[in-house]
């Protein structure tokens, strides 16, 4: 069983860090990002096992109250989440197909799509940029062979878009070497 990911919005910065102190205090889960976020509101991220991330969820609901944007939880979450997260992934300038993007209204539900990409083909996710320098919103890069790439980005895009909360998405085939620059 792998690792889940949990994800809380709020849209006080002050709730916010109750919240945060609370889940650390109640539940089993290592706080992955925890900080202040565009248009003035807090976004965590944190993971451990399912019932631990369920309880930090639970706990963000009853602390946050109406404060709570969004949340999610992600039972056995996609390994590539981590790393991407973590901006430490290198590329090989030769595994270079195709890059997809997802774009997201937030940082919650670009998390749903790096989840959905990954478990759906086979595909290096090298970017999960949340909140940050974008106006609140999360973006997604993958790269892969131009049908994996298609297929993921499809199926992340979908359960982003059930969300409401798709900006675009797309494919490049063959992209300039330029674009992966930070990452090769």
């Amino acid at each position: 069983m792998g690792r889940s990911i949990g994800a809380v919005e709020l849209s006080s910065i002050g709730v916010g860090y109750r919240v945060q102190d609370s889940i650390l205090k109640e539940a089993s889960v290592e706080m992955l990002i925890a900080r202040t976020i565009c248009s003035g509101k807090y976004f965590m991220i944190f993971s451990g096992n399912v019932s631990d991330v369920e309880s930090a969820i639970s706990c963000a609901d009853r602390i946050g109250g109406d404060a709570v944007i969004d949340r999610i939880a992600v039972a056995n979450a996609y390994d590539g989440i981590f790393p991407a997260l973590g901006q430490s992934v290198v590329l090989d300038e030769n595994d270079i197909d195709s890059l997809g993007l997802i774009e997201t209204f937030s940082g919650v539900s670009v998390l749903v799509a790096a989840d959905y990409a990954g478990k759906t083909a086979k595909v290096t996710l090298f970017r999960l940029h949340i909140a940050m320098a974008l106006g609140g919103k999360g973006l997604l890069l993958m790269t892969g062979s131009v049908s994996n790439v298609t297929t993921a980005v499809a199926a992340a895009a979908e359960a982003v878009r059930q969300r409401g909360l798709l900006v675009s998405e797309l494919v490049i085939p063959r992209p300039s070497k330029e674009l992966f620059q930070d990452y090769i």
